[in-house]
């Protein structure tokens, strides 16, 4: 990366705009050597506004090109969330025979005059590789005579029905559809009465296949973020349900919420299109932001950043089932290592942009362990675990500007109901992303120190309490 950029006060391992504000992840896909990040964009302002789909590509979601805004408002609406496909066998008839990329996403027509705005979904194609897209003359495909919230389509190949499945945020449920083209689309069915959590509107769905770790059964993944709801206590937030899907109907058995993230700054992730059948991979990525506060966070210039990617495993527990999440192998051909030999009551110091704190413990059970943060000499962050029923906080009330909004300076906690047994953290300007027992348990957060980290300080309150493996990866 540049040295001009380098010098800036913003994130160097996660994509942020250049200017202005940025939301959702959009079309995210996998083409010709590739990955395509699409994102909600304001290029006229750094607070939320008329969407535009911004766009970015990279060779390995690490480093990430930033180009031309792909698509603009027209007399339908401006363009909200959606998803990104490869049209491999020209279903569409856009590509004379060849393979191609179409976005699918949502209109938002507002009508004025206290009438409520109207929500479609459209097409747009390109003939080379995503650099500009023509708008299929008969948007839009889909709409909806009585759902005002009707948006954020996720499409797949389903491949034993031979058919396109589109996955539709409506309002409080999830509804299915389906094509043969990708132009005309046909109900299947709706999902979500009575399960899961509904403080919010439902939105920016997504449905995937996920192995079971260990067996050689997969089960199918449902995503469904929850926009936040004013008189609620996390904000907004994203659920997920694990279930059978039989190219019409999602059903599951699952009774309980799950929640994707622990932290407040994880919200409306998707996952690539796309992936190569020899990487295997399913991975996503999350806007790091919560939209009780994201028209006020104190950057300048620009506003959001996403989460790392991260590759997505699916483990059986006792009750269910759990999603696993890790950053991309990608991310630590960019680390090397600083200190291979943690311990107890001992503070390392950091210079680097990115640092990654990785733990594996023994006997947790026995008490507490607190690993701070250091960003300068007066502001840091503090993650705690305590006890066999793996209590875990992280602190942010001292982690530097938190004036902004008085729900920023509230605690993230989880009880994982386990022994703790690994903690990993990864620090980039303005984020830390925890991933608890390889993975199985994800806090998210942003935080606005005036520094940089400089230490990190790591201590337990027990003699019983040991690390068997710790290291301190910091970037290249």
């Amino acid at each position: 990366m540049s040295t001009s950029y380098m010098t800036q006060l913003r994130p160097q391992f996660h994509f942020a705009p250049k200017n202005n504000w940025m939301n959702d992840p959009n079309g995210m896909v996998y083409f010709n050597g590739e990955y395509h990040l699409f994102f909600q964009h304001n290029p006229n302002d750094s607070i939320w506004g008329p969407m535009h789909w911004g766009h970015a590509v990279s060779k390995d979601m690490v480093t990430w090109e930033e180009l031309d805004i792909a698509l603009y408002p027209d007399e339908h609406g401006t363009i909200f969330s959606g998803s990104a496909v490869v049209d491999w066998h020209n279903t569409t008839g856009f590509f004379d025979g060849e393979a191609g990329l179409v976005a699918i996403f949502t209109y938002h027509l507002d009508k004025g005059d206290e009438q409520p705005p109207v929500q479609t979904q459209g097409l747009a194609y390109s003939h080379d590789n995503g650099r500009t897209w023509i708008k299929y003359e008969g948007n839009p495909v889909l709409g909806h005579t009585d759902k005002i919230d009707f948006r954020d389509p996720k499409v797949f190949w389903y491949e034993p029905s031979q058919k396109w499945i589109m996955v539709l945020a409506t309002e409080q449920t999830i509804s299915f559809y389906s094509s043969k083209n990708l132009i005309d689309w046909h109900f299947e069915s709706e999902f979500g009465e009575g399960l899961g959590s509904h403080l919010g509107v439902w939105e920016c769905p997504d449905l995937f296949l996920l192995p079971v770790e260990g067996t050689a059964t997969a089960k199918w993944v449902l995503f469904v973020s929850i926009g936040d709801n004013p008189h609620g206590s996390i904000g907004s937030k994203t659920q997920y349900f694990v279930g059978e899907f039989n190219g019409s109907h999602f059903t599951t058995t699952q009774k309980d919420t799950l929640w994707l993230d622990h932290g407040y700054d994880n919200y409306a992730g998707v996952s690539f299109s796309d992936i190569p059948q020899e990487d295997g991979r399913r991975i996503y990525v999350g806007w790091m932001s919560n939209w009780r506060y994201a028209n006020q966070v104190p950057t300048a210039g620009w506003r959001s950043q996403m989460t790392l990617p991260r590759t997505l495993g699916l483990t059986k527990v006792a009750n269910g089932w759990l999603i696993k999440q890790q950053p991309i192998k990608e991310l630590f051909d960019y680390t090397e290592n600083q200190v291979t030999d943690i311990q107890f009551g001992k503070s390392y110091e950091t210079t680097s942009p990115l640092t990654i704190l990785d733990m594996v413990i023994d006997n947790m059970q026995a008490g507490q362990v607190t690993v701070t943060f250091h960003f300068g000499d007066t502001e840091e962050v503090k993650l705690i675990g305590r006890g066999k029923e793996g209590f875990v906080t992280f602190e942010r009330a001292n982690s530097g500007n938190i004036a902004f909004h008085d729900f920023f300076k509230q605690d993230a906690s989880v009880t994982i109901n386990q022994p703790i047994t690994a903690f990993q953290a990864i620090i980039d300007r303005y984020s830390i992303e925890v991933f608890i027992n390889n993975g199985r348990f994800a806090m998210t957060n942003l935080v606005f120190p005036q520094a940089c980290l400089t230490s990190i300080q790591i201590e337990a309150n027990h003699d019983n309490i040991h690390i068997s493996e710790g290291t301190i990866l910091v970037a290249k």
